[in-house]
This record gives structure tokens, C-alpha cells and sequence, in this order.
């Protein structure tokens, strides 16, 4: 950003990152001008402020948060000036500590915590808090360490996420981290109808159960309706103004700090008075103490014994001889203490988990008599289990209780002292409710009687509240306590949720999601409210809160450990950004909270960690591809930097093997004076042949000076790479500027790549009007290039109308030729079975022509090359061309007499079971001998230069049809240069007629390209040759190989 540019507005949740300092301001342009004795610098003071101007700025600066206080503002102000804000004065008990004590502590503790004790028992509860809290004191560890490298606005764990990670796994973290408070709410809101329909008013319930079998279903219709009658008024509290929600912010924690103050003021009262509450027992089960209200069978009334309400419930009369249930008959009713008290010793009994199936009867350890009939039970009013209990699942729903270590580091902008103050206040928060939830643990189970702490609604002791039954002075605070700490939680998860929404939409990185950044005129996030009470609705109507708290555990947990991933990853790549001032973390320390939090997911509901895992994959894969791409400096790009420098040093010890090599492409493209692609479709045909694999860079040439054609290089890169993208090639772009284009292909020939990752092969196109061109360069620029890619031994590849080339449509069934005159190491019978993978050309068969010289044996030559084939695991139909003389391979004059027989000669040494190697070596001894001859001097530099033209063609071929005729093969080397062209145009003219014959209707035709002549005199007749040979094919591709086997039988 420039020093005079205006910062976003405030709220935006897109901070600008560009600059250091990010309230700028027009006005103080004129200070970076106030230094005069700077003369020297005036040039750059546009782009760079003065020292004294930036340390200015940075003196001055103030981070402000840009959520809900921005918004209050606009509401307060709107049409009026905004008054000057005053520096941030929250210190960190009030501005962290706090917070995050209130988010941590919360429903579960006051309506699950007693459960899990007793279902779990003593031990293994401890073991399920302190996994937990480990969880969350390693993470705040990472957060403190991410949060102090820097300021962090609004978007909390969001923006350090995606900061750090990069958009792809911001957006997907973000999202999970969104679902994740969007369920919170949902859950906390399920959390203030069970406290208000079970513990303050059961008689509002609208859904009554006639049988004790409908009491679970009828419970949750209640709860769906209330809950969704709940969501519709917190939702419009928030739409109208969020202020008040936060002016009772202080309301709601002193509620929570309270009830925790109840809780242990009654644990110590029981030392001397335990509070009474009677359980009554029917043997060794627990009862329901709804129904009757003294815990006997009969009792002496005026010296008669009459039967109680308890007798009624389980027999079919009031009279002692009625019919009795069996279990009721054999077995005496007793009446135990809920809380014995702390010095009880009801700890030992406690120490052990008593997990069961749903249904299960809640029974004391202690003798009793058996029923032989047990099937009328369920209808009895007996506490039972109401879901199936186990471990695992008891840390799904706990986890919930340990989340809100993020409301510090979402604040930082209210923080005097953000650096110093979250580190601090998150840590002694985690420690402080840590040591809360362990004492809870020892407590409840030294104070509580067993058969009371698995009675989830507390049925045994008149639908109490179990925690509630412990506390002092009255149950009642606790309930009142819990329901307006669950009112509070659920209002502050739909003020927050929207907010990250909308911060994420603003990002401009999830395309679907930006209209969700828009609101009201304040910035309030009304789209995100809506669809956060959508989302809301959906947890509500599944109505139990052991269910819902499990799936938030789950985007919990994929936040808390991209966090940990995020700061080990700062940390082992010694970014040079990264320099936190909190200074008490290690790599190892995020590493084992990554590796808790994975642990945790899977231990506490497997399935719903990979649903978390698919929707955060779908959404990364999502951004990876639609997705505005962002450069934000993350870690993940510092890691693709560091694995591709590792990479490039292993591919640079040694070349790759021949089963490795694959073509890596230098697409050489031309530019219009626009600066437009010429031929596009050579982009198309790249990403046929390479099926996204491999190495593409796509060069380009200029012509001129750098300085005064940057502007140009930079239009006509985004050129290609806006062609690249529409064809659908992946790859790089290079584009040089060169004083004359010659140079500049030879540039990008030799220097284009990096290391081991560099071009083997180059593709063109055929330059097709270069007779009709009136600057002969551009065709000796294409020769010096095809001598170039030689010396540098890299295959090359030519198009010939490239235009009229497939671009995204798939071909019919057809063939594609090969025509295969000399071998050139197996690159013609490669690329087609690289085409065949791509969906274009996949219906397409292959078909190879070879050429039998007069000695040779055809028949014996099209075994050989099948039996070839079919070693090199290639289908492909095989024809063996006879051509009538001899000479007629003189189209190949320049690769070298010997190597006319080189085909022939490799199929028989391939039927000897030689191999390529000896092929290889034939290949190689024969280039070297005729390298020999052709080093002899030429003569008659002056028809040298004669072009041959098949009309002159004609002409010299009457002349000297004698002498051609009873010529004898040695005289071959010994031909003057125009005997030669002669005979190179009469080759290329027969050998033209054959292939058109057999592949006029091909798709495809490859040939073997013939190489330029070392005496440059004979350009301009080497064009005319490839031209003749090849007329009337309408998709050509020359392929010259370069010099190493790629193809190989062997796996």
C-alpha cells in the first residue's frame, strides 16, 4: 500500500497487510516531503517514507477492534462526525482472563459434569480432564505464541489460521471454526430449555408423556419447539442491537462465578451439616421420587396399616392383598442420603466407571432379590439410562466445557498491552478452570452418592438439579445461575458467528460466501445472522444436547489443531517473520497438542471426525480451485518452498532414468503486436500430451530493451497465463525481452528451468507463411533453433497447423500414425501413448509405419516390431512401407547415411535379445562415422545456395534422368550439391505420396524431422523439403529426438 493511500474501513474484516502501519491517512502525504535536506532521495520518497515519517506513524498507532464496537459507533453517530477514539485501556484481567473464563465455563459443567463422574467414575474422569485440558493449555500455548508475532485483528483463530496456513486452510478452518460456534449456540440454547423445562417450570411442557416409554420423545419435541421459540427471540436481540448483549455481559459472569462459588461453599458445608436429600432405593434400585413423597411400602396410621403412593405404583390396587410387581414383593425399600458429605467416604465407591446400554436400571452396589420376570421393569419408575454410555463418548460431550480460549486473542483490539496481555490471561484462565474442573471431579465424587451422580435429571431427588443439591445456600442458584450463564453463552456464539462469517466473506476467498458479507448499513452481519440461525436450528432440532455436543467437539478440535500445526510449522521453518515475544513454546510442545487434538477427534466419535475432515477437505479443495488467490505469506508456502529447494537438490544428483523420463515441455509461443498467443491451440495440445503431469514452462520473446519494454513483459505475461488458464495447462510462464528474437529463444533454450527441474523437450509451431514472409529471419530464426535444441541435446517437437488441432472437444475413433524412419530413442512411439491418456484423444488407436530398405526382410521386419511392441507394453496396429530405391532415404541426408539402415538393424538386434543398449551404441558409432564424412569441405558455394522448389525439382530430374539411373549407390557420398538437393526433394516428394496414401485420414501424424544441414547455405532448401514432406496432412508433428533412449522394455 502506498504511504498516501487510504486504509479499508473499519469493520471490513480485510485489513490491509501491505503496510506497517494501517491507520494512513491522506492528509499525512505531505510529511514524507518535510525532510529538504533529503534532495537526494526526492525520487523515492513516493514509494518510500522518510525513517522520521514511519516511526511517526507507528508511535502513533492504535489497533482498534473491528467487530462490534466499530458498529456501536456507527449507530450511535450515524449522520453525525465520529468522535475521536480513545485509546484501548483493557488490562488483562478484564480483558482475557475474564472472557475466557466466562466462555470455558458453562453448560456441561452445571448439567453433564455430576453425570460423567458417576458414569465414569473418579479416575477415568480425571483422565478425560486432563486430556482435554492439556488439549486446550497446549493450544493456548501455540495461540499465545501466533497471537504475540504480530497484531491480530477481529477473526481471531480465523485470521491467525489463515495467516499462517494460507487461505486454502484458513477458509476450510474458518468455516469448521464458524460450524463449530454456529453448533455452540445451538447447543447452549438446548442447554437453557432442559434447565427451564426439567428444573424451573416442568409443567409448561407442552408435550406430556401418558407412559413412562414416551417421557424421552415427549422431552424432546419439547425441547425442539422451545428451543426453536428460544433461537427466534435471541436472534432478533441480536439483529436489534448487540450493545445490550453486551451490557449484560457482566450480568452472565457474575452468574457463572457465583454458581462456582455456591458449588464450593457447599462442599464445605457438608463437612459439618450435609444438606438432606433422600434417594430412596428398592433394593439395589434407584426410584423416581416423583409420584409419592414418603419412601415406604405402608406404614402405621391410627394402628393401621395402610399402603403408601409407592405402593400403588408398583401394584394394581391400594389394598395389601393386591397384586404386586414381583421385583416390588421380594425386596425392601430404603432410603439412603443423596450427599453424605465430604467425609462420608463415598469416594472409594465412586472411584470406578459403571458404564451401561440406554435402558440400563441405575443400581446401588448392595444385595438384592431377583425378579424371574424382569419384562415389566421398564414401565416401573426406576432411574434408568437414557443413552448407551461409554468412555469415548463421555469425552465427545466434555470437550465442549474446555472451549473459549480463543475470547482473548478475539479481543486484542481492546487490549492495552495485546502482546503481553493474551499469552498471560489465556494460560491463567486454562489453569484456573482446569484446576476448577479437577476439584469438581474430586468433589462430586467424595460428596455425592453414587446412584445420584448417574441420575442425569436428578428423578431420585424430585427433578433437582444434581449440582444443585450440593450447593449453598440454595439449589436454586445454581439453576438460576446456569440458566442465565446458558441464555448469556448462546446470545454471545450468535453475536460471534455471524461476525467470522463475515469476516471470511469479506476475505474474498470462498466466492459463494461473499454475499454473506454484505449487511446493514452499520456493517451489522444480517445475512450471516440468518444463515448462523439456520445452521442454529438445525442442532436445535436434533434436540439432545449429549448428540449436538459431540459434532462441535469435532470443528473444535480442527481448529485447535491447525493452530498447533500452524506454530509448529512457524517454528521449523525459521520464518524470518516469525519472532513472537511470547517466548515459552516449542515445536515439540505444538506437535503433541496437533497429535491430542487428532486423538481426541477419533476418540470421541470416529465417523464424525471424518464428516469433519470431508466438509474442511471439500472446502479446501473448493478454494484451492475457485477461490481468489491471496498472498499472505503463509506457512504452508514457506513449506512448498523449502520441500521444492529439497527436491531440486535431490533431482540435481543425478539425471533421471529412462523409466522416469517423461517429456518436461519449453513451449515456445509467438505474440501478435497485441501481445496476444498466436496459436493457443499449441497450449491446448501441451495439456493433451502432458495430462497435468510434468514440467511446463511457456516461454516468450520480445524484442527490445528491458528498461524500456517492462511494462510490455509484464502485459504479455499475464497474456499467457490468462491463455494458460483458459486451455487449461498448468505450468509456468517466462517471458524475456532481447534485443533480437534469435537470442532471446537461445536464452530461454539454455537458462529457462531451475536445477534438476529443467526442459528436455521443446514445442512449437510450424511457421507457415514463411515463404510468402518478406524477412527471411523469421525461418532462419526457427533452423538455428531446431541446431539449437540439438546441441543441447533436448527432443523438439513442430506442430504444423496447430490451429486446426483438437482444443477441449473429444476426438472420434480414429488413428494416430507413426511414422517411424529412424529411431531417435523411442520418443515417437511415447507421445502417442501420452495423447491416448487424455480424454481428447483416448478413442483413438495407434498405428506404426516403418520402412524396409531393399535388403531388408518385411516380413521378418513386422514381427520384429510387433514382438517390440509388445514388450514395450504398447497397442498399436504395425505396417512395414517398402520404398522401390534405396536413395530414397536421402530425406534423412543430414542425420547421416548410416543411420538410414538403423531401424532395420535395431529390430534384429532387438530379436537377438541385444536390448536398446547395443541399439544405442550402433545408433551412436554410426552418427560419429558420418559426422566424419560430413566434416569434408563442400564445393560450389554458389549452388549451395540454390533453392530447391519442386518445380526446379522437376526440371533438374529430366535433365539428369540418365546419370541418375545407372548411378550406383557408392556414389552417394561423392553427389555434387545440387545432385544432392535433387535427390533430398525427390525422397521427400515419394516418401510425402506414401504417407499421405496411408494417413490422409489420420488425426495425428508424427514424423521423424530430419536435421537441419551444418552448412547453413542449404536453410533455405531444408524448408522447402519439410515443406514437400509434409503437404496434404492436415495435422503434423515433427519430432526430433534428443540423443537418449526414453522409451525401455524392462519394468
Amino acid at each position: 500500500m502506498e504511504p498516501g493511500s487510504s486504509s479499508c474501513p473499519r469493520g471490513d474484516g480485510n485489513p490491509r497487510e501491505s503496510s506497517p502501519f494501517i491507520n494512513n491517512a491522506d492528509d499525512d502525504k505531505g510529511t514524507l516531503y518535510d525532510g529538504k535536506n533529503m534532495a537526494l532521495f526526492e525520487e523515492e520518497m513516493d514509494s518510500n517514507p522518510m525513517v522520521s515519517s514511519l516511526l511517526n506513524k507507528l508511535a502513533n498507532y492504535t489497533n482498534l477492534t473491528q467487530g462490534v464496537r466499530e458498529h456501536e459507533e456507527a449507530d450511535e453517530d450515524e449522520g453525525a462526525k465520529k468522535q475521536t477514539v480513545k485509546s484501548p485501556q483493557m488490562g488483562t484481567f478484564i480483558g482475557v482472563y475474564l472472557p475466557c473464563l466466562q466462555n470455558i465455563l458453562g453448560v456441561i459443567l452445571f448439567l453433564r459434569m455430576t453425570w460423567i463422574v458417576g458414569t465414569a467414575g473418579i479416575l477415568e474422569s480425571f483422565i478425560i480432564v486432563s486430556m482435554c485440558c492439556s488439549c486446550t493449555m497446549l493450544t493456548a500455548i501455540s495461540m499465545s505464541a501466533i497471537a504475540t508475532n504480530g497484531v491480530v485483528p477481529a477473526g481471531g483463530s480465523y485470521y491467525m489460521i489463515s495467516r499462517s496456513l494460507g487461505p486454502e486452510f484458513g477458509g476450510a478452518v474458518g468455516l469448521c471454526f464458524y460450524l463449530g460456534t454456529t453448533f455452540a449456540g445451538a447447543m447452549y440454547i438446548l442447554g437453557t430449555i432442559e434447565i427451564l423445562l426439567t428444573y424451573i417450570v416442568p409443567s409448561a411442557a407442552i408435550f406430556k408423556a401418558e407412559e413412562k416409554a414416551q417421557e424421552a420423545d415427549a422431552l424432546l419435541n419439547n425441547m425442539r419447539v422451545y428451543g426453536t421459540c428460544c433461537l427466534t427471540l435471541m436472534a432478533l436481540v441480536v439483529f436489534v442491537g448487540v450493545k445490550y448483549v453486551n451490557k449484560l455481559a457482566l450480568v452472565f459472569l457474575a452468574c457463572v462465578v457465583l454458581s462456582i462459588l455456591a458449588i464450593y461453599a457447599g462442599v464445605i458445608k457438608t463437612i459439618f451439616e450435609p444438606p438432606i436429600f433422600p434417594v430412596c432405593l428398592l433394593g439395589n434400585r434407584t426410584l423416581q421420587n416423583h409420584g409419592f413423597d414418603k419412601c415406604m411400602k405402608t406404614e402405621i396410621i391410627d394402628n393401621v396399616t395402610v399402603t403408601t403412593k409407592l405402593w400403588s405404583l408398583f401394584c394394581k390396587g391400594s389394598e395389601l392383598n393386591a397384586s404386586c410387581n414381583e421385583y416390588f414383593t421380594l425386596n425392601n425399600v430404603t432410603e439412603i442420603q443423596g450427599i453424605p458429605g465430604l467425609t462420608s467416604g463415598v469416594i472409594s465407591e465412586n472411584m470406578w466407571g459403571s458404564y451401561g446400554p440406554a435402558g440400563m436400571l441405575v443400581e446401588k452396589a448392595m444385595p438384592s432379590v431377583p425378579a424371574s420376570d424382569a419384562s415389566q421393569d421398564k414401565h416401573m419408575p426406576y432411574v434408568v439410562n437414557d443413552i448407551t454410555a461409554f468412555f469415548t463418548l463421555l469425552v465427545g460431550i466434555y470437550f465442549p466445557s474446555v472451549t473459549g480460549i480463543m475470547a482473548g486473542s478475539n479481543r486484542s483490539g481492546d487490549l492495552r498491552d495485546a502482546q503481553r496481555s493474551i499469552p498471560i490471561g489465556t494460560i491463567l484462565a486454562i489453569a484456573t478452570t482446569t484446576i476448577i474442573y479437577l476439584s469438581c471431579v474430586v468433589m462430586f465424587g467424595a460428596c455425592i452418592e453414587g446412584v445420584l451422580l448417574r441420575d442425569k435429571f436428578g428423578d431420585s431427588v424430585k427433578g433437582n438439579l444434581v449440582i444443585g443439591t450440593l450447593s449453598w445456600p440454595s439449589p436454586w442458584v445454581i439453576v438460576i445461575g446456569s440458566f442465565f450463564s446458558c441464555c448469556g453463552a448462546g446470545l454471545q456464539s450468535l453475536t460471534g458467528a455471524p461476525r467470522l462469517l463475515q469476516a471470511i466473506a469479506r476475505d474474498g476467498i470462498v466466492p459463494f460466501l461473499e454475499v454473506f458479507g454484505h449487511g446493514k448499513a452499520n456493517g451489522e452481519p444480517t445475512w450471516a445472522l440468518l444463515l448462523t440461525a439456520v445452521i442454529c436450528e438445525s442442532g436445535i432440532l436434533i434436540a439432545s444436547l449429549d448428540a449436538v455436543a459431540p459434532i462441535l467437539s469435532m470443528f473444535f478440535l480442527m481448529c485447535y489443531l491447525f493452530v498447533n500445526l500452524a506454530c509448529a510449522l512457524q517454528t521449523l521453518l525459521r520464518t524470518p517473520n516469525w519472532r513472537p515475544r511470547f517466548k515459552y513454546y516449542h515445536w515439540t510442545l505444538s506437535f503433541l497438542g496437533m497429535s491430542l487434538c487428532l486423538a481426541l477427534m477419533f476418540i470421541s466419535s470416529w465417523y464424525y471426525a471424518l464428516v469433519a475432515m470431508l466438509i474442511a477437505g471439500c472446502i479446501y479443495k473448493y478454494i484451492e480451485y475457485r477461490g481468489a488467490e491471496k498472498e499472505w505469506g503463509d506457512g504452508i508456502r514457506g513449506l512448498s518452498l523449502n520441500a521444492a529447494r529439497y527436491a531440486l537438490i535431490r533431482l540435481e544428483e543425478a539425471p533421471p532414468h529412462t523409466k522416469n523420463w517423461r517429456p518436461q515441455l519449453l513451449v515456445l509461443l509467438n505474440l501478435d503486436s497485441e501481445l496476444s498467443v498466436k496459436h493457443p491451440r499449441l497450449l491446448s495440445f501441451t495439456t493433451q500430451l502432458k495430462a497435468g503431469k510434468g514440467l511446463t514452462i511457456v516461454g516468450s520473446v520480445l524484442e527490445g530493451t528491458f528498461l524500456s519494454r517492462e511494462s510490455d513483459a509484464k502485459r504479455a505475461e499475464q497474456s499467457i497465463k490468462s491463455a494458460m488458464a483458459a486451455e487449461k495447462t498448468k505450468g509456468f510462464c517466462h517471458v524475456v525481452v532481447s534485443s533480437n528474437l534469435r537470442d532471446g529463444f537461445s536464452h530461454l533454450i539454455q537458462s529457462a528451468g531451475l536445477g534438476g527441474m529443467k526442459h528436455n523437450s521443446v514445442l512449437m509451431a510450424w511457421p507457415t507463411n514463411w515463404k510468402q514472409s518478406s524477412d527471411p529471419q523469421s525461418w532462419k530464426n526457427f533452423i538455428e533453433t531446431i541446431r539449437e535444441t540439438t546441441a543441447a541435446h533436448q527432443a523438439l517437437l513442430v506442430a504444423k497447423n496447430v490451429d486446426s488441432f483438437p482444443h477441449q472437444e473429444r476426438l472420434a475413433e480414429g488413428t494416430i500414425d507413426v511414422w517411424w524412419i529412424v529411431h531417435d530413442g523411442g520418443l515417437l512411439m511415447l507421445l502417442p501413448f501420452l495423447l491416448q491418456q487424455h480424454k481428447v484423444w483416448r478413442k483413438c488407436k495407434m498405428r506404426i509405419f516403418t520402412v524396409a530398405q531393399l535388403d531388408d526382410n518385411s516380413i521378418q521386419m513386422k514381427k520384429d516390431l510387433q514382438m517390440f511392441l509388445y514388450h514395450l507394453r504398447l497397442n498399436a496396429e504395425v505396417e512395414v512401407v517398402e520404398m522401390v530405391r534405396r536413395w530414397m532415404f536421402r530425406a534423412h541426408l543430414y542425420d547421416g547415411p548410416a543411420v538410414f539402415s538403423q531401424t532395420g538393424q535395431m529390430l534384429r538386434l532387438l530379436q537377438a535379445s541385444q536390448g536398446f543398449r547395443e541399439a544405442q551404441l550402433i545408433h551412436d558409432r554410426n552418427t560419429a562415422s558420418h559426422a566424419a564424412l560430413n566434416d569434408k569441405p563442400d564445393v560450389s558455394p554458389e549452388r549451395v545456395h540454390m533453392t530447391w522448389t519442386k518445380d526446379k525439382f522437376c526440371t533438374e530430374r529430366n535433365r539428369n534422368r540418365d546419370h541418375s539411373a545407372n548411378m550406383a549407390v557408392r556414389d552417394l557420398f561423392s553427389m555434387k550439391p545440387n545432385q544432392s538437393n535433387v535427390r533430398c526433394m525427390h525422397t521427400a516428394i515419394k516418401l510425402n505420396e506414401v504417407v499421405a496414401n496411408k494417413s490422409q485420414g489420420a488425426h495425428l501424424v508424427l514424423l521423424n524431422m530430419p536435421g537441419p544441414p551444418k552448412n547453413r547455405g542449404g536453410d533455405e532448401n531444408y524448408m522447402e523439403f519439410l515443406e514437400v514432406l509434409m503437404e496434404g496432412l492436415n495435422r503434423v508433428l515433427l519430432v526430433r529426438g534428443g540423443g537418449r533412449e526414453v522409451i525401455t522394455i524392462y519394468s
